[in-house]
């Protein structure tokens, strides 16, 4: 199991922003930011979670590579739906429109966006309607 995982980003303002409104659909929010004072180098970072959790991570440091993918969990296809509505309204750009994958299982319903810095972030709900 996770704990959690980290994507380096360009552009920390920008990122930060887009992922604020993108994951606000799943419940998922910032629970703690880091400063360059407390990193004790030229690190900005980000931890966003559920319940005083931070469970995905952005922030600078190193070259970004991009190419990364993360699912976050959503509650329902609604939730799937909107996080897809929401994230290309921040930025994003399309990656996979909200539908069924049933090439996974007959349930799996997820929609795609790439972030600001390429990386294909995706919303999965696996119940049925």
């Amino acid at each position: 199991m996770l704990d959690h995982v980290g994507f380096s980003v360009k552009n920390y303002e920008r990122a930060k922003a887009f992922y604020e409104k993108a994951l606000k659909p799943l419940g998922i929010s910032v629970i703690m930011e880091v400063t360059p004072e407390q990193a004790g180098e030229d690190v900005h970072a980000a931890g966003f979670g559920e319940e005083q959790k931070p469970y995905f991570w952005i922030g600078t440091g190193n070259k970004p590579k991009g190419g990364q993918h993360v699912a976050f969990a959503a509650a329902s296809r609604k939730a799937v739906d909107e996080f897809h509505r929401v994230a290309l309204a921040a930025g994003g750009r399309d990656n996979g429109k909200p539908g069924l994958r049933p090439h996974y299982h007959p349930d799996y319903y997820g929609a795609f966006v790439f972030d600001p810095d390429g990386n294909n972030i995706e919303a999965v709900c696996h119940q049925p309607e």
